[in-house]
């Protein structure tokens, strides 16, 4: 059940992407807002990650290993991809199974969260208080990233990830192409 409510919910985020990029290639480019690469509006720029619940994880992503090539460790599966603004730049997404029960979703009683990349996260936060929207901690800053963490209008806790990408590729390791 876990695993094809998590192949589910992998299958629609990557249909909303296809969605997406179709509808943005039919645009007329005087409508396509151009997106600098000095940008810092606050806002999100993609999926940084998608958690979820298992009643063993690491059967699971030993189980996603074997099936369907990911290149995994003990957090699960780092995806590198290209930045569409800097396409020399490596990025990264991070699929992680969690023992089903974390706390780590709390307070949603979900059994899943998303963790979206976000650029000027500072910015973001002020966007969101002004909002009303429900902030659930202070920004945190680590080597690899800033991050906080919402609720959505459905109660979805969510991570907030300002990345700093560089240091995932100058870590080495596998991931998932």
């Amino acid at each position: 059940m876990r695993i094809t409510l998590t192949l589910t919910l992998l299958s629609l985020i990557l249909a909303s992407c296809q969605l997406t990029s179709n509808k943005e290639n039919t645009m007329d480019t005087n409508e396509k807002p151009e997106i600098s690469a000095n940008d810092t509006t606050p806002r999100v720029t993609g999926i940084g990650g998608i958690f979820f619940f298992s009643d063993n994880p690491e059967e699971t992503r030993e189980w996603y290993s074997k099936n369907l090539g990911l290149e995994v460790n003990e957090w699960g599966s780092s995806f590198e991809f290209r930045n569409a603004n800097r396409p020399d730049e490596i990025n990264y997404l991070q699929w992680s199974p969690f023992q089903a029960g974390s706390d780590y979703f709390v307070p949603s009683k979900k059994e899943f969260m998303i963790n979206y990349r976000v650029q000027n996260i500072e910015g973001l936060v002020r966007n969101l208080k002004a909002n009303g929207v429900t902030i659930l901690d202070e920004i945190v800053a680590y080597d690899y990233g800033k991050f906080v963490h919402i609720m959505d209008a459905e109660g979805n806790k969510i991570e907030l990830w300002e990345p700093v990408d560089s240091v995932f590729t100058q870590m080495g390791g596998k991931t998932t192409k």
